[in-house]
């Protein structure tokens, strides 16, 4: 049975779009953990290892913090493999800075939403919007 329901988000870097969730199961590090030509999870143990990220509203409930992050991001950016968008746990001074680089750069930029317990499972349908409205389909 599917169901809709709604939540708000803080915009860090506002966007509007639709797409489908994919939610890390553990903390990651961009830097080392994603590989920036393909998209792909490339940190050991992690439990997504091989999963790409590209085109999905990537959840991340905790991120392991590296200051070269954002040039990960940059790059993904820039190589058109960058997810659609960010739903972060947290707010964080470091991954957002290549999204805002990208954008400055004249590159496609993806919105950021910093939502707290973030409750999207992978699959769910998201829609967010600039204001922080975030609707969402998901199955039981």
């Amino acid at each position: 049975m599917m169901y809709k329901t709604s939540t708000r988000a803080t915009p860090l870097i506002p966007g509007t779009v639709t797409g489908t969730a994919l939610r890390l199961d553990a903390p990651i590090s961009f830097w080392g953990g994603v590989n920036p030509q393909t998209s792909e999870i490339t940190l050991a143990g992690h439990p997504q290892r091989g999963t790409t990220i590209a085109g999905t509203i990537l959840i991340i409930p905790q991120l392991i913090g590296s200051s070269s992050s954002s040039a990960v991001m940059l790059e993904l950016c820039h190589a058109g493999m960058a997810p659609a968008a960010l739903i972060l746990g947290s707010r964080d001074a470091i991954l957002p800075v290549g999204v805002i680089v990208a954008r400055q750069m004249g590159w496609p930029a993806i919105p950021v939403f910093v939502l707290p317990d973030p409750p999207f499972q992978t699959g769910d349908v998201l829609t967010l919007t600039a204001d922080g409205a975030l609707i969402y389909l998901y199955y039981l």
